[in-house]
């Protein structure tokens, strides 16, 4: 099998997929615009081949990588690059060479918040009711029936950037006059927690893993008011979210990939769609995985890929979570103290990429207990602020 990576660098915690790839006989390839001596070792021992392009935003630069690996190594089988940023770019070059997986037409249900609701209504979940903003007349008038608060965010977008809450009209009519050149999408903010079904789906799009993420708060409120976050695995997947979930993956057809889908828990524990995403949860959540489960993802990944096969038991027995920390904020506990008092329950403590910081943290510390409230409790003391003085 010939597999193309896209940015096989990033994030750095993503290389063991390379490396199980190539140990399980795989021929691993690598486009990206990050010099080749600047690869950590163990990549760079993965990659039968690296073409580096001065701009991965240049089409034409990965159309002629492409090629050129198409010309020296025969046909690609598979094309990734685990990342939402180059979804639309893996699926013109799927296209465009015939690769399975993912191609142009499909991208719209997975990229457009508004298609995805109706993909939602497809799988028989229920989701928050929302419109595409095509005039401000219409605009007040979805308020006037939905009521406020409301969310306004990118039609297409990543994360929580460029979106919006308003509680009320006066608000709603500054943006409104002041809308930015790209479609957005308005939506009735709902009360609760975001849960999440995650996994990834084998050849006949047989779910062969899933777990579950709860978080502390929002994406968008931890961005906008700058607040830190955590969020741990689930050892007990309530069953109405997995039913939904697994109706979600029967929906879209989803083949040989991971799968994240953000759900709402309402206050009156009704579970809608928020979100679907055909990639992994970003930050450090494929090593959370492993470490709840006592599992290697990368490889059980690589091992779908190559032979259709996911052969590790998942039982759950851990509580796995990340609890970030953010320079600008002064927090009474030390780092020195926290490694002391959590010694054995602290599986990583490093710093994060700059990209995802801002919803992350600067700094995050993973750990895992099959207790719940120690959770918790870490999570409290990690993240517990010093006095103003």
């Amino acid at each position: 099998m010939n597999f193309v990576f896209l940015s096989p660098h990033f994030p750095s915690n993503y290389y063991p997929f390379c490396v199980h790839l190539r140990n399980l006989g795989a021929t691993v390839l690598g486009i990206a615009d990050e010099p080749y001596e600047n690869l950590c070792p163990e990549l760079r021992d993965a990659l039968t081949e690296y073409y580096w392009v001065p701009n991965m935003h240049n089409y034409d630069d990965l159309l002629r990588g492409l090629a050129y690996f198409v010309h020296k190594y025969g046909r690609i089988d598979g094309l990734d690059s685990m990342s939402e940023y180059w979804m639309e770019t893996e699926a013109r070059l799927r296209t465009d060479f015939n690769i399975p997986g993912m191609r142009v037409e499909d991208i719209p249900a997975i990229k457009q918040k508004s298609r995805m609701k109706g993909m939602f209504k497809k799988a028989g979940v229920a989701s928050a009711p929302g419109m595409i903003v095509r005039s401000a007349a219409q605009a007040r008038r979805f308020a006037r029936e939905v009521g406020f608060p409301l969310i306004a965010k990118p039609d297409i977008g990543v994360g929580a950037a460029q979106t919006y809450r308003f509680d009320t009209m006066e608000q709603l009519d500054v943006f409104l006059s002041t809308l930015p050149p790209v479609e957005y999408y308005l939506e009735k903010f709902i009360h609760g927690k975001i849960q999440t079904f995650d996994g990834l789906t084998d050849q006949n799009g047989d779910i062969v893993f899933y777990s579950s993420l709860e978080y502390s708060q929002g994406i968008m409120e931890t961005v906008n008011d700058d607040l830190d976050i955590y969020y741990y695995t689930l050892r007990q997947i309530p069953a109405d979210l997995e039913l939904a979930g697994r109706a979600v993956v029967k929906a879209y057809g989803i083949r040989k990939r991971f799968f994240h889908f953000e759900f709402f828990r309402t206050e009156d524990n009704q579970v809608l769609g928020l979100e679907v995403n055909m990639r992994p949860p970003g930050g450090l959540t494929t090593d959370i995985w492993n470490y709840a489960n006592d599992i290697d993802i990368y490889y059980e990944w690589a091992n779908v890929i190559l032979h259709d096969r996911f052969t590790s038991a998942v039982h759950r027995p851990y509580h796995c979570a990340y609890i970030g920390r953010k320079w600008k904020l002064r927090y009474l506990h030390s780092h020195k103290e926290i490694m002391q008092k959590y010694h054995g329950k602290i599986l990583t403590a490093e710093e994060i990429s700059g990209v995802f910081a801002t919803a992350l943290g600067n700094f995050g510390y993973v750990v895992r207990s099959p207790e719940f409230d120690q959770i918790l409790e870490m999570a409290q003391f990690i993240q517990q602020k010093a006095n103003p003085s």
